[in-house]
């Protein structure tokens, strides 16, 4: 087959998260597999405008707003050339690649943004966001990570037809390290507002004061970081340390010497670092939102929270760094759920839907 995927971001994008990881993964199996693969995203300056990653095929064109005008008018004038195009709708307003072409063509949608947009815009820009999302229903065919995003489309789209392929994990990289000993609890992603990372700092200023050498670390950058900085400052809490970008091995690293992670997201799609951390067995709290409640399990791989108590989240995480046999109960739990979760699998499920799908030309 031949595939072309539209997304925001590639894989080398600075700001790249879990969406360009999963197109990453996702693609580069699909290559091995015989298929040809191409991806649209935005011009990074530094980057050319083509390029080849592991097989991939990378287009770059426009800028983050351009892009939505460039990648349709790709679509009209090339969409024949595909057996199929995948809309991946990573940012709430999709590509309306079904308006331009008669190529089959799939919606990817990671997560509904609806009650996000509202934090991280202004109102008006929220509003027109909030609503080109609800045009979601122009697409036929839809492809989601997780259950509950499953149940947020259906609200949308007004049918069930939406099929699951959850993101995975490299096995082979992320696996069980030794702790360090120091009691550390991780946070890994963009630091966005919907992200609520002033909620953990509030919880660990609490668990301090039982875990008097507890450290929190914080990996990755995203543009609410200046104010997330500033309140950290102001709380003068100890042991909270700024890590910014990581690479892949450090992150491991800090996955695997963790003696949990934290999460405090409004919603995700699934929350790939969950999974990644507990390939590395090391279990979770996080608030029971969307996306959180599909990555981790509670009681079982991890704890999870009503979103904003940030008294129970503190509460949460003093009891695992305090109770070492339900922390390690729980890390060995998350470790044997891991393993359900690999590329390999996923791209075999995504390979054979989009057979399916391409064969309605």
């Amino acid at each position: 087959m031949r595939i072309l995927w539209i997304n925001h971001r590639d894989p080398r994008h600075p700001q790249a998260g879990g969406a360009e990881t999963y197109i990453h993964e996702i693609s580069k199996r699909l290559v091995k597999m015989s298929h040809e693969v191409t991806l649209i995203s935005e011009e990074i300056d530094g980057l050319p405008k083509k390029e080849e990653l592991d097989g991939i095929k990378i287009l770059r064109m426009g800028d983050k707003a351009t892009i939505h005008i460039k990648a349709p008018l790709y679509v009209k004038k090339y969409g024949s050339k595909y057996d199929l195009i995948i809309d991946s709708v990573a940012h709430a307003v999709p590509w309306y690649s079904p308006l331009v072409t008669k190529t089959p063509v799939i919606a990817l949608v990671y997560h509904i943004h609806q009650d996000v947009v509202d934090m991280e815009l202004t109102k008006p820009l929220a509003y027109v966001v909030k609503q080109l999302e609800k045009t979601l229903k122009l697409y036929k065919h839809f492809i989601t990570i997780s259950q509950s995003t499953r149940e947020e489309l259906k609200r949308i789209v007004k049918h069930d037809k939406i099929h699951i392929v959850p993101p995975g994990v490299d096995l082979e990289k992320y696996r069980p390290g030794p702790k360090s000993p120091i009691p550390t609890v991780l946070w890994v992603g963009r630091i966005k507002r919907y992200k609520n990372l002033e909620h953990l700092l509030l919880a660990f200023r609490e668990v301090k004061r039982e875990v008097r050498d507890a450290r929190l670390v914080i990996i990755g950058t995203g543009d609410h970081e200046p104010e997330v900085k500033r309140f950290a400052r102001s709380l003068g809490t100890d042991g909270v340390e700024f890590l910014g970008r990581a690479t892949e091995e450090e992150k491991i690293k800090w996955m695997q010497s963790a003696w949990l992670i934290a999460s405090t997201s409004t919603k995700e799609g699934w929350g790939l670092t969950i999974t990644e951390a507990a390939a590395c067995g090391t279990p979770a709290v996080a608030y029971d939102v969307p996306g959180l409640r599909d990555s981790v399990i509670h009681g079982e791989t991890g704890l999870l929270v009503r979103p904003g108590d940030v008294k129970a989240l503190a509460q949460a995480i003093t009891l695992l760094l305090i109770d070492s046999q339900v922390r390690e109960k729980l890390g060995k739990n998350a470790y044997r759920v891991a393993q359900r979760y690999s590329w390999d699998a996923s791209a075999k499920t995504m390979a054979q839907l989009l057979r399916e799908w391409s064969s309605y030309r």
